[in-house]
């Protein structure tokens, strides 16, 4: 996969719309860089309108909707010729909020001017134990990916380190998340913009679902809230 830009082979084509469960509380933007339904699904129960954009959209084509917030989604292959949807995300940074997973994740890792390297193995499966930073708790993730963010470029250390805080061209990033098998970065999150990621699937089916409360964190950042009942299974 090194190399290859296998997002373009899986996005869709056109903008559509998933119209929210019940009155819109907010209007969300998706790049879908290979976007699953379970995905959407936990937004548009939260009452949001979601509109699904090619993972190739200018941030520009993005505002065009006047969102309230910006997801990056997961999908395949590797982040670093992803030069597109990078792009986007660092004219996106600071003027909405963000929140991305898995590939999203690492796409904003790379906007914010981390690296991405390739894992020996990868993370596959429904069983990962991750660390949460700010207070120790360990969730139970599912993964599927074969790339990790190193935040060390900007932060000094050894490659692929994790140090705790780091400075970008878009303020201070602290890791918030770190995976108990091999130490590698699972979560990070801006402290002077709107944004932050995870590499796991807090949206998985079956599940686990130790994390779906991210996306309650992300109704939040976009100043409306959680998502209660309306967000259940």
């Amino acid at each position: 996969m090194t190399g290859r830009d296998l997002m373009s082979l899986v996005t869709t084509s056109e903008p559509y719309l998933v119209p929210a469960a019940g009155d819109r509380r907010a209007r969300v933007v998706a790049y879908d860089l290979g976007i699953k339904r379970g995905i959407v699904d936990q937004l548009t129960r939260r009452r949001c309108d979601v509109h699904v954009v090619p993972g190739g959209t200018s941030a520009a084509g993005a505002l065009a909707f006047d969102p309230d917030g910006v997801f990056l989604s997961n999908g395949p292959g590797d982040p670093e010729p992803l030069t597109g949807p990078t792009e986007a995300v660092r004219g996106l940074l600071g003027r909405v909020p963000v929140f991305g997973i898995c590939l999203g994740h690492q796409v904003m890792g790379r906007a914010i001017g981390a690296d991405t390297f390739k894992l020996a193995f990868g993370h596959h499966g429904a069983n990962h134990p991750v660390r949460r930073l700010d207070d120790g708790l360990v969730q139970i993730t599912s993964q599927n990916h074969g790339f990790a963010v190193d935040l060390s470029p900007l932060g000094g250390g050894a490659p692929h380190g994790m140090p705790a805080v780091v400075d970008s061209g878009f303020g201070t990033v602290t890791a918030t998340h770190v995976n108990l098998n091999d130490g590698t970065l699972e979560g990070m999150r801006c402290r002077d913009v709107a944004a932050f990621s995870v590499q796991f699937h807090p949206e998985a089916h079956p599940g686990p679902h130790d994390a779906a409360g991210l996306f309650d964190e992300f109704m939040a950042l976009m100043g409306v809230g959680g998502g209660g009942a309306d967000a259940e299974a």
